[in-house]
Formats: structure tokens, sequence, C-alpha cells
């Protein structure tokens, strides 16, 4: 078991802990403008000098990253692993992490749950912006990995196939850390939000999302039709954030120790690459 550290935890308390709180965050702290002017040194010469007290404080292991003089705080945020630290599971009927940092699980999402979400909150139709485009992925399972402030920035995709479409959903820029998300259960269906097709080859139809965030300067996607199993597919610039995966009803399914996790109401940290489902169409066959 692991206590996490919240930067901010006060102020974020107060934002999402009280009326007023409540309304400033409506008002001025989820709005962009706030966000960008709250990144804007991040991406200055002059913010180097965070990046050693940051490793500190959150015990970073900087022997798993490429070994490179950072400009800027947000060039240490993006900053990418070694090569042979993480290998994507090659596996045909294991569906590997495509983000690291702390995961939860549903084989289904369902109206009455509650934890970080409300099930109406985590539906496909709320996150992918229409009941259209979230047919195929209505009774079908849900991974979501919540990338913290320590983690590793980079999202990638989890199976070789072709994406089929990409777009963007408007919103706020709201804190996903889990203080804000047991308090106020639409943050996730609130926030700015980008969204991937992708006819994968191993799991039927998948659906990523990415989600913006407080303090996130912008989410950045590299240009991939044809990607491959492991291959990058973006990342977040500095501010932590959330991705999630839907899958097709029946095409594959969590493994059993996240579930349980999850319906324990405990996140798991994995790390990027490492088998977290099981493929049911492979099976059947």
């Amino acid at each position: 078991m692991v206590t996490e550290q919240i930067p901010y935890e006060s102020a974020l308390r107060w934002l999402y802990g009280s009326i007023s709180g409540g309304l400033a965050a409506d008002l001025l702290f989820s709005r962009e403008l706030f966000s960008k002017l709250g990144t804007w040194f991040s991406h200055r010469s002059g913010s180097q000098g965070r990046v050693e007290p940051f490793v500190r404080q959150y015990g970073i292991s900087m022997d798993q990253f490429e070994d490179e003089v950072y400009a800027t705080f947000n060039d240490f945020f993006i900053r990418r692993f070694r090569a042979g630290v993480r290998t994507f599971s090659s596996d045909p009927e294991r569906l590997p992490a495509w983000a690291e940092g702390a995961c939860l699980a549903w084989d289904r999402v369902v109206e009455e749950q509650t934890f970080p979400v409300k099930g109406q909150h985590l539906s496909p139709a709320v996150l992918l912006g229409s009941a259209q485009q979230a047919a195929p992925f209505v009774g079908g399972p849900l991974l979501l990995i919540r990338l913290r402030p320590q983690d590793y920035h980079r999202f990638h995709f989890t199976d070789a196939g072709e994406v089929t479409e990409q777009y963007s959903i408007a919103g706020r820029l709201h804190s996903v850390n889990m203080l804000g998300l047991r308090r106020r259960s639409d943050i996730l269906a609130r926030n700015k939000r980008q969204v991937t097709i992708q006819q994968s080859q191993n799991f039927g139809r998948l659906a990523y999302v990415e989600v913006g965030a407080m303090l996130v300067g912008r989410i950045v996607q590299q240009s991939a039709s044809q990607p491959s199993r492991g291959g990058e597919k973006g990342y977040f610039e500095y501010g932590g954030s959330t991705v999630a995966v839907f899958g097709e009803p029946g095409a594959w399914k969590p493994d059993a120790d996240l579930l349980e996790k999850t319906s324990s109401q405990m996140e798991t940290l994995i790390r990027l690459g490492e088998p977290i489902a099981t493929a049911l169409l492979r099976a059947a066959v």
C-alpha cells in the first residue's frame, strides 16, 4: 500500500471540498487560460531549477530515463524511458498497459458504480461524446490509468491496427487527482478530451480517451494511421492527467486482481507495457 503525495493538497481540498472553492473552480481555475498561465514558467529556461527538488520529493529513479540535460521543467516532464527499461508484452492474447500510473478496471460500467466516479459519468456515451460514437462500446470493459505528477507522461498504442477516427471534445480543465474525483464525480465527463478509435489486431475495436486536466499545457498526438503495438501515441505536457481505453462487449477482460482492487476502492500501480487484460475474442476462435 502506498499513500499518494498530492501536490497543492490544501488548495485542492478547498477547491473540491467547499462551496466557495467549488465556485472558484468552476468560474476560474478550470478554465484553459488559467492552466496556460499556470504552466507558462514550466516552458521557460529558468524552470529547470525545479527538476532536482521534484525528483527528490517523489523519489524518481532517473537512471530509468534517457540521459539528457533538460532545458525546461516541461522537457523533464515529458522525458522518455531508456531503451529496454519497459517492454510491451508480445503475447497476442494479453493486452499491455499503454501508459504507466494508477489503474482502475471494470469488466462493465454500471449505473450503480460510485468509485471513484459515478457510473453515469464514466459511461461510453459521456466520455466519447455521443450515443452514436459510444454504441459499439456499451456494456464493454474499461481500463482507466491516472498519471500522477511523478509518472511517465507519454502514452502508447496497446496493439497494432488501423486508426479509423480521431476527434476532440471541448471542456474544462479540472484536477483529476483522486481527491477531486471522489468529491466531483463528473470531472472526467466535463474535462477536455481527445478520442481515438482503433481497429486493433487482437482486441477488437478500441476507444482511447485522453483527458485533459488542470495545469496540463496541452495534449500532443503523434501522427500514426497504422500504429504498431507499443508505438508512441502522444504525450501530456506539464500537469497530471488520465487516459482510458474502452473495449467492445466480449472482446477482452481486465485481469482479476485489477477488478478486485477496484471493487475494494483501490488503484493499482502498473508499468508501461505489462499485461493487464486478456483477449476473449481469440479464445473463442
